[in-house]
């Protein structure tokens, strides 16, 4: 019997997917079987390096896209390569993010900027490239990486969790709009997670967050694509316009 959870036959985009939560999330749906289609924007032998290493790990047809989420001629050109290699796209995770934050009155221009081009914009011009390919077959699956801050807020947050407040209000209001032609979209929404940008830092700082989760442990990447692989699969057929917590009880 096939598992609900296989992926084979399927391509999936993951943006950012060169290390962190992108990461553990290509290398989630991999396992399943996808051919996953790996980005990033800081290095792009890290970009194929990564999808040899899917290739030979899970023996699928995975391939590397080194495009800037800032650019909307790099979104374009990554979906007529997406549709040149395999005709077709069942899976967008929109993951790629920056944290750029201070507080009000002391926000630089140039960081709002790219925090709504990477965070926000870049969500927008995916959506609308993928529901073209997901058209086509008549079905498929959105997810959006948002945070908890978007949900709760956080002083000293308000343009990351402005950013991701946005990507939110974008992921229900594209539910409703898709649904009728098969396409789900749904949001998680991650606390405090280990990665590279969490291990930065002031020990202080992270000392504090670490004690706001009540299930006191960092979550791990892998506590995230455990997510997405569920939403990327027909485990969740009937789930759209979702934001899902994976925050182990974390207060902010």
């Amino acid at each position: 019997m096939t598992s609900p959870l296989t992926l084979e036959g399927r391509v999936a985009y993951v943006t950012g997917s060169t290390r962190g939560i992108g990461n553990a999330i290509a290398r989630a749906l991999a396992a399943q079987g996808a051919a996953v289609v790996v980005n990033g924007r800081t290095s792009e032998s890290a970009v194929a390096a990564m999808a040899d290493e899917l290739r030979r790990e899970h023996g699928t047809e995975c391939i590397g896209i080194f495009a800037d989420q800032r650019d909307p001629g790099a979104i374009s050109g990554a979906y007529r390569h997406i549709f040149a290699t395999y005709g077709r796209l069942d899976v967008l995770v929109n993951n790629a993010g920056i944290l750029d934050d201070a507080l009000l009155g002391m926000i630089r221009e140039s960081a709002i900027l790219e925090t709504f081009e990477t965070n926000t914009l870049a969500v927008l011009r995916n959506m609308q490239a993928a529901v073209r390919l997901m058209r086509r077959g008549g079905a498929g699956s959105i997810i959006n990486i948002a945070s908890i801050i978007g949900v709760m807020g956080n002083p000293g947050e308000a343009l990351y969790g402005g950013s991701k407040a946005a990507v939110i209000g974008i992921t229900k209001s594209a539910a409703k709009e898709l649904a009728p032609i098969g396409i789900r979209v749904n949001a998680i929404a991650p606390g405090f997670i280990d990665t590279d940008l969490t291990r930065a830092m002031p020990p202080t700082r992270f000392d504090e967050r670490l004690a706001s989760v009540g299930m006191g442990r960092i979550g791990r990447p892998e506590d995230v694509a455990n997510v997405a692989l569920f939403l990327a699969s027909d485990l969740s057929t009937y789930v759209t316009g979702q934001v899902i917590g994976v925050d182990g009880s974390m207060v902010v």
